[in-house]
């Protein structure tokens, strides 16, 4: 086994592919695009789903939580299965598997199938994304590894960003069912061009043919930790967080698996997770970096459409307007990244993003207000997007950095699972941050509103003025007056919360920026080769 480690890295240097790479590149991140958009678009579905199918806004939630465990499950595990299996073989089951269960969710007939399919279609969908990368990271030279990053770069960044927009328009316009059954086409052309296209390199036969014990242990600590933590994510701030005990009990499972996780795999000779590669401080800062991307791209995106949609009173297609601008950006900044990557190190390019994204979060603090318009909106997302077109691709290239040839497969599945993770808890922080802090603004502006306190007088009487002018009772004018300032209070409130949260996201990224210095040199168009001298 050490003699064939030993061969793999030059074996795999000579190996080319039949087809060209960027054919296999298009095809891979078709699929994954596939994959990535699903995670988003039957968010706004879920009224639709729960109406028709009989249930309340409150059990919908499901349906994305379900997705989101078993996809979390299989993320980490992806590497180990694709030398298990082999890759392309692994690749087209999880395809397979996607397609029919998007199938089966769009024709399911009650909840609880859908839940089921809905898992399934998770469990195909979990494998797609890491082994994408994987398939572009040794099919390209490493010269050219930063511009195939930024072709899966597009579909990990554009796909979440277009997927609300698109799944309303299909929900509106058709039915909630076509979110699902739009896979069939599109994955079944992506299935056969990887028959086609795909091929193993031949370290990943030797590999196979060594031989992997499977490690039950392992496997069962990671479903039931991941998969707890995934629905304390997702379901923590519907559910006051610790203070419920399906909560606080699911927080001690999480805990207790995962931290045995951790130590299992470290000792065990044949681990499903490779968790040694953690004693890399530039792959373990990578990953830390990568978790934070999750964070800083699902909360920003989770937070522009909500102001506007619950506070201007934006609809959700106008809401996907505004941050339309922003994702067309990152399709034009992918590519120059991808190649600036040739030619600068990618600490330097990660260093600027953060420093981008810090001032852009820092920028927004000042710029969110009640009376901001459509297109200041518009531009705040665009100046957002700036620094995240900037960290995808460099953070991606920065985690291979001195990692042998035969670890793509894990470094991928590990990449795109801490990403995955950052997401889910970007979007649990902002509501949570959200929440608490509108509680906390109120209760302050409140303390404004005495009956004693000249101001709030003077705003009371002037609107009941208004009101009773306009043909109200005098009793009824002021109930309105008191009414309209309570929901002001309450508008104001939340701003000052929008305001509070922007500044965390702007500390975050300071502190990402500091850190980015501390990863190892590289030599720009080498792809993961650490610079000499």
């Amino acid at each position: 086994m050490s003699d064939a480690a030993q061969a793999l890295p030059l074996e795999q240097a000579r190996w080319v592919p039949q087809f060209n790479p960027w054919l296999i590149g298009v095809v891979v991140a078709m699929a994954a695009f596939m994959e990535i958009l699903d995670t988003s678009i039957a968010n706004v579905a879920l009224p639709y789903i729960g109406g028709g199918l009989g249930v309340s806004n409150d059990d919908s939630t499901w349906v994305l939580t379900s997705y989101l465990v078993s996809n979390a499950i299989v993320l980490p595990i992806s590497g180990w299965l694709a030398v298990r299996f082999g890759r392309k073989r692994f690749f087209m089951t999880c395809l397979a598997i996607f397609i029919v269960s998007s199938v089966l969710c769009g024709l399911a007939t009650s909840f609880g199938l859908l839940l089921l399919f809905r898992g399934l279609q998770g469990a195909g969908g979990g494998g797609l994304q890491p082994m994408a990368q994987a398939i572009l990271a040794d099919t390209f030279p490493p010269e050219k590894r930063g511009l195939a990053f930024a072709l899966y770069g597009i579909t990990a960044v554009f796909a979440p960003t277009v997927g609300p927009t698109l799944g309303g328009w299909i929900t509106f316009n058709y039915s909630w069912r076509w979110i699902f059954l739009i896979n069939l086409p599109v994955g079944l052309l992506a299935l056969a061009l990887v028959l086609r296209l795909v091929e193993d390199p031949p370290y990943l036969a030797r590999l196979k043919n060594a031989g992997v014990k499977l490690d039950y242990i392992g496997i069962a600590l990671l479903v039931l930790g991941v998969g707890a933590l995934q629905i304390i994510l997702d379901r923590g701030e519907e559910d006051d967080w610790f203070g419920s005990h399906f909560i606080l009990i699911l927080a001690i499972v999480s805990a207790v698996c995962l931290v045995s996780l951790v130590i299992w795999e470290w000792f065990n000779k044949h681990p499903i997770i490779e968790v040694r590669l953690f004693k890399s401080f530039n792959y373990l800062s990578a990953n830390l970096m990568m978790f934070t991307f999750g964070v800083m791209l699902f909360s920003s995106l989770v937070m522009m459409p909500l102001f506007l949609q619950t506070l201007l009173r934006y609809t959700a297609e106008l809401a996907g307007l505004v941050l339309s601008g922003g994702g067309l950006l990152v399709l034009l900044f992918m590519p120059v990244v991808g190649q600036l990557t040739t030619r600068v190190q990618v600490r330097y390019i990660i260093a600027f993003g953060w420093l981008s994204l810090a001032i852009a979060m820092y920028y927004s603090t000042q710029r969110i207000a009640l009376t901001i318009s459509f297109v200041s909106a518009s531009w705040l997302r665009v100046a957002q997007v700036v620094g995240i077109g900037f960290l995808f691709v460099p953070i991606t290239l920065a985690a291979y950095i001195g990692m042998p040839g035969e670890k793509s497969n894990t470094v991928a599945g590990m990449v795109n699972f801490t990403r995955n993770i950052g997401s889910s808890v970007g979007t649990s922080m902002v509501t949570t941050l959200i929440d608490r802090r509108s509680e906390y603004h109120q209760s302050v502006l409140v303390g404004h509103t005495a009956p004693g306190i000249q101001n709030f007088q003077n705003l009371i009487e002037g609107s009941t003025q208004r009101f009773i002018h306009s043909g109200m009772s005098p009793p009824d004018a002021q109930h309105r007056a008191y009414a309209s300032l309570y929901r002001a209070l309450q508008a104001q409130s939340a701003t000052l919360a929008y305001i509070d949260t922007f500044m965390v996201l702007a500390v975050i990224s300071s502190i990402m920026f500091v850190l980015s210095f501390l990863l190892k040199k590289n030599d720009p168009g080498g792809g993961g080769e650490v610079a000499v001298g």
